[in-house]
């Protein structure tokens, strides 16, 4: 059962590895003038919900397996997705605002937070890895 869990947790980090290089690679593509900013957020805001499930079901998934460091690794950043979720303003298209992103640096931010989270995922991958290749050899 618990090679199950790893299994599961290092596929959902693959995808999220997958979704903040996605992010990073867009944001650049913004911060060149590649794209516009309206269809750079239309793009990104379309995976702030799937990144937002794909880590939260992680972090429970940790919790309800007892895997209590990784479970606590993962709850800052899962509380920090749902923070930024919720907290979007009520005019705003979503996270990534088109008429916001130029303002006050939030490219620069927004950027930073993609390489923090590439980071962490990277870092989390491994873990799981190990993990999971511990747990295969221990059945």
């Amino acid at each position: 059962m618990e090679a199950v869990v790893f299994v599961f947790s290092l596929l959902d980090c693959c995808a999220l590895i997958f979704l903040s290089v996605y992010f990073i690679i867009t944001l650049s593509d913004l911060e060149c003038d590649y794209i516009n900013a309206r269809s750079c957020c239309s793009k990104l805001n379309k995976w702030v919900i799937p990144e937002l499930i794909g880590h939260t079901i992680v972090t429970v998934l940790m919790l309800v397996s007892l895997h209590w460091f990784i479970f606590l690794l993962n709850l800052p950043v899962a509380t920090w997705n749902i923070y930024r979720f919720i907290m979007v303003p009520s005019g705003n298209m979503g996270v990534f605002d088109p008429t916001e992103i130029h303002n006050r640096g939030q490219l620069k931010s927004h950027m930073k937070e993609a390489m923090i989270k590439l980071g962490f995922h990277l870092l989390c991958f491994f873990m799981y890895l190990y993990s999971m290749i511990l747990a295969l050899i221990n059945d």
